[in-house]
């Protein structure tokens, strides 16, 4: 937060930050996650407002048989990441969350109706996601500089997708203008 009071104020017992594959394999591709320090950053503020709000942070992480290969270090968190052993993880195996997994209970078994959206990539898991969360009738957050990808056209995936969200009813914010009521 840069001192200013937040655009967008949530209700922290209603409301579940979703960290998106945060993992070391995707840090480590030939083409860079585009602005991955800053990435990071947004990321990391967001988690300590929510656990400063006593509002919900539930890390997603993804494997399969490639480069996220189960228990590997390429499929830990980023180091750079705050995470916390006492928030759920949710793993998955394919890109929509809600897909297969017990996301969907997590969420309703704590109220949950909200829910903001960060992580990567862009074009593939956040966006999957956050269809997914419209699809089951969840307010949908996407953090605009909270997502990215290691696309040569990052900066462009990122435009198309937050305009095409945002268009499909997904509301966008940045980091520093999400707060709790």
């Amino acid at each position: 937060m840069h001192g200013e009071s937040p655009r967008l104020r949530l209700n922290p017992e209603s409301t579940a930050l979703l960290v998106i594959d945060v993992q070391k394999a995707l840090f480590s591709r030939p083409t860079s996650i585009y602005m991955a320090d800053d990435l990071i950053c947004n990321i990391n503020s967001l988690v300590e407002i929510f656990q400063l709000s006593n509002a919900l942070v539930i890390y997603i992480q993804h494997s399969n048989n490639k480069m996220l290969i189960k228990d590997s270090d390429g499929w830990q968190f980023h180091p750079g990441l705050n995470f916390k052993e006492d928030n759920p993880i949710i793993h998955k195996i394919h890109g929509n969350a809600f897909n297969e997994t017990n996301l969907k209970q997590t969420l309703e078994s704590r109220g949950i109706e909200d829910i903001v959206i960060t992580g990567l990539v862009t074009q593939g898991c956040v966006k999957a996601t956050s269809i997914g969360g419209k699809e089951l009738g969840y307010r949908v957050i996407l953090v605009d500089d909270g997502h990215s990808n290691y696309s040569k056209e990052a900066p462009e995936i990122i435009e198309k997708w937050n305009l095409k969200l945002g268009m499909e009813q997904v509301e966008l914010f940045s980091a520093d203008e999400i707060g709790f009521v």
